[in-house]
């Protein structure tokens, strides 16, 4: 490094991310607004707008998520966004000292006299739920209780007391944060038997409003699986019947949900099928699709699902207007 001759030179490293993560979230084109999204949006917006936290709770493929980007959607408000992971501490949502400012002052004003001071500072990058509550955005906190309890509390104070307790070392230097006013908090969670999820603290579901959520009812299933994939109301009615009947089969907890009936009428519209009791590519998708949320019922230890899967679509569907000639029908499958 050369250094001027008869100067001041000032030479700083600054190795600090910022980060300012927000989203703007806005209905896809196949966004379906039904009664029922309404109705639960509406009371959503209802809690929020006077300040209090919400909590969407219920098992995979109620539409949580979705529903929570559409209410934060309609606060009108940036919004920070937090996945719930069983590695998270405190410093993942509040933040952490991450990298540093290095200055170094050297004079050479006098050729025969070499002078130099060095310091450095450790820099202070905040996490969404401080840059949240420092800013007025709206967080969801998506699969909250996959993050362990303890990480969790700092939630306490900034739900109830409005203030977020902090690290002294941060960049502003305070122990404290004052909550900003127009901070809102969507939380949502899945049922405490699934896989990876932690028992949630009392005090932290005593300081929010749970909204439970089921599966979709019929007609918003129906306009969700059309709006998906492009299949005529009519496909879509027989496929909803169809999973909609096999959800009261047997007493497992992996119910097929919205996500078989989309992934069925993908398949038939990609394919220009039909669903009809008689259609091979119908047959062979809802085998194939329904079979895996359903192998739990067994009959003399074996699977009779891909039994009771024929036999609700013969019972719900009806057969094909028009056989195509020499088609090739579809083999029973049968675990």
């Amino acid at each position: 490094m050369t250094i001027p001759y008869g100067k001041q030179a000032v030479l700083t490293t600054s190795i600090a991310p910022t980060r300012d993560d927000k989203v703007a979230p806005q209905p896809s084109s196949t966004f379906v607004e039904t009664p029922y999204v309404t109705e639960l949006t509406e009371r959503a917006l209802s809690y929020l707008e006077v300040g209090y936290p919400i909590h969407f709770s219920g098992p995979a493929g109620t539409g949580k998520t979705t529903l929570a980007f559409h209410v934060a959607a309609k606060l009108g408000q940036p919004i920070s966004l937090i996945h719930g992971d069983d590695e998270f501490n405190s410093a993942d949502l509040i933040g952490r000292e991450s990298g540093y400012h290095k200055q170094k002052l050297v004079d050479n004003y006098i050729h025969s006299v070499l002078k130099t001071e060095e310091s450095m500072e450790l820099k202070w990058m905040d996490n969404r739920l401080t840059m949240a509550c420092r800013k007025g955005y709206a967080l969801i906190y998506d699969e909250f209780n996959r993050s362990r309890p303890e990480a969790n509390n700092v939630f306490l104070s900034v739900l109830e007391e409005k203030i977020l307790n902090l690290a002294k070392t941060n960049r502003f230097g305070e122990g404290y944060l004052e909550v900003h006013p127009q901070f809102r908090a969507i939380f949502t969670s899945n049922p405490e038997e699934y896989a990876g999820v932690h028992k949630t603290q009392d005090a932290l579901l005593d300081r929010l409003i749970t909204i439970q959520l089921n599966h979709f009812d019929r007609e918003t299933e129906i306009r969700v699986a059309m709006a998906k994939s492009g299949v005529v109301r009519e496909d879509a009615e027989n496929i909803v019947d169809v999973v909609r009947e096999l959800r009261g089969v047997g007493g497992n907890a992996h119910h097929p949900t919205i996500r078989a009936c989309i992934a069925i009428a993908k398949i038939l519209a990609h394919r220009h099928a039909r669903a009809r009791r008689d259609d091979p590519v119908f047959l062979w998708s809802c085998q194939d699709i329904l079979q895996m949320d359903t192998a739990k019922v067994i009959r003399s230890g074996k699977s009779v699902m891909g039994q009771k899967i024929l036999e609700t679509i013969q019972a719900v569907c009806p057969p094909s207007e028009e056989k195509t000639p020499g088609a090739a029908q579809c083999p029973t499958l049968v675990g």
